[in-house]
């Protein structure tokens, strides 16, 4: 009865050619995992596994997986020689004549491994295999799926805030390819609450390769995604007749846009806007009330800078592009509209042009220029396309 106990016992640990195609097969149909990627892995394992046991067969260990038959077997192969040194990668005429009358000297003979074990660390490792398998082509398959989508919007669900760091996670995506990603508190705009459960579009900034499975690095301050959303709502830059040419924003507070159309038949700003303003104000609903500039882009810079201290008007711009700089003169009573709150449409407009501005009142335009605001280097807005 013992005897008949473990006999049970050592068949289930043995292989099953025909349960492991079956396997496979399903694994193919349910998970979108090639049936070839699978085979080539479980190749690798089982040649290592036999490896680890016999550190002199070196690179001679083959396995042959036949899906007609529903075999699985594993070869060593030995050179016939006539002096034997390595008996693990070598036989003697004498041994090859024995499996093999009509073998030669200098002949190749696949020796079929059929130690007790080999069955039973072939099924450990075929389910080892396969399970990492599914994991490492579900992760490689979730990663092609949201590195496609960088500098994207996606819409994501809040799973959960860290009390300590208020950083969020957001599930992303659905089924099989669904992942985490992570929203940093300084990718989170100041004011903004988030609720576990809640519904966010975010930016799609990075997807890197991890041991866990991808990371996808998520922002609701990136100026991409003020420009990502005017594509979901204005078909004229999503179809490229209206260009958005550069985007400066303080997110959560004011954003300016400069856009352009080749084609004078369009007006890059209406469109932008909308009928009665509609495109803009989703767009600001979505930014939770952030306020939106849109000014029209022109390749004479003083024309572009003017239009960038919008809503203030502009007397004159005096522009010196050897140093990139310019003198800006406004209307006394329009000083603290083009300056801005804290500077903030002064520094805006810098940013969006890449011009240093010194604002001064049109009752003292001459006096010595005060440090003027531009944008830093580093400040310099790059819109992806």
């Amino acid at each position: 009865m013992a005897a008949r106990k473990n006999a049970k016992a050592q068949k289930s640990n043995e292989l099953d050619g025909a349960e492991f195609f079956a396997a496979i097969a399903l694994i193919e149909k349910e998970k979108g995992i090639p049936k070839s990627y699978m085979l080539e892995k479980i190749n690798q394992a089982l040649v290592s596994a036999y490896k680890r046991d016999h550190e002199g067969v070196g690179d001679n260990v083959v396995v042959d997986a036949n899906e007609e038959l529903g075999t699985v077997r594993m070869y060593v192969k030995k050179d016939v020689v006539e002096t034997v040194d390595n008996p693990f990668t070598e036989m003697s005429l004498e041994e090859a004549r024995e499996k093999l009358p009509h073998a030669e000297l200098g002949d190749v003979i696949r020796i079929e491994v059929k130690t007790r074990d080999f069955g039973r660390i072939a099924a450990q490792t075929a389910r080892q295999v396969i399970i990492q398998g599914m994991r490492e082509a579900e992760r490689g398959m979730i990663y092609d799926e949201f590195s496609s989508k960088e500098h994207e919007i996606l819409t994501g669900v809040v799973t959960r805030i860290d009390p300590r760091s208020g950083a969020a996670s957001l599930r992303i995506g659905s089924g099989s390819e669904a992942t985490e990603a992570f929203l940093a508190p300084s990718e989170q705009v100041r004011g903004e609450t988030y609720t576990e459960g809640m519904h966010l579009k975010v930016y799609v900034v990075e997807v890197r390769r991890s041991t866990k499975g991808p990371q996808v690095l998520i922002s609701r301050t990136h100026p991409g995604l003020v420009k990502r959303l005017f594509e979901l709502e204005v078909p004229e830059i999503y179809d490229g007749t209206v260009e958005v040419k550069s985007i400066a924003r303080e997110a959560g507070s004011r954003t300016k846009l400069a856009v352009w159309s080749a084609d004078s038949n369009v007006d890059p700003i209406g469109a932008c806007v909308g009928p009665r303003g509609q495109r803009v104000n989703n767009i600001v609903d979505e930014l939770k009330g952030e306020k939106v500039d849109i000014i029209k882009w022109s390749e004479d810079p003083s024309e572009y800078i003017a239009a960038a201290l919008s809503p203030a008007d502009v007397v004159s711009v005096t522009v010196h592009a050897a140093s990139k700089s310019c003198r800006v003169v406004v209307p006394d009573d329009q000083l603290s509209l083009a300056i801005g709150k804290e500077g903030q449409n002064a520094r805006l407009a810098a940013k969006l042009t890449g011009w240093k501005i010194d604002i001064k009142p049109s009752s003292a335009p001459d006096e010595e220029p005060e440090d003027g605001i531009a944008a830093e280097d580093d400040e310099e807005i790059v819109v992806e396309e």
